[in-house]
């Protein structure tokens, strides 16, 4: 296989969104509700806010979450997949699958 063609896969594709560290498990949390960064910060242990902070604005900006900011006191913002970032679900499903079966 030709670099073009490693360029053009549909699995290279796909790891240009989802394939940063701990991006998968951002999107395996946002699957089951929106949450807040700190309920995501909790989950994900080990990852640094900046971390954090810096894979929801690559997400963001691919259209795969969505963030939403309330005008409270002190501000809220929540963060959940739009309708691209749901059309993951069923593969983060399959890994999860596969990681119990096979781990």
């Amino acid at each position: 296989m030709k670099q073009d063609d490693h360029d053009s896969c549909g699995v290279t594709n796909a790891l240009k969104v989802i394939g940063s560290k701990w991006t998968i498990l951002i999107l395996r949390d946002l699957c089951e509700e929106k949450k807040r960064f700190g309920e995501l910060q909790r989950s994900l242990e080990g990852i640094s806010p900046r971390t954090l902070s810096q894979r929801l604005q690559e997400l963001e900006k691919q259209g795969i979450v969505s963030k939403s900011v309330f005008a409270e006191v002190p501000p809220r913002v929540e963060y959940a997949l739009t309708e691209r970032g749901k059309s993951l679900k069923k593969i983060i499903g399959q890994i999860r699958e596969w990681g119990e079966q096979f781990a």
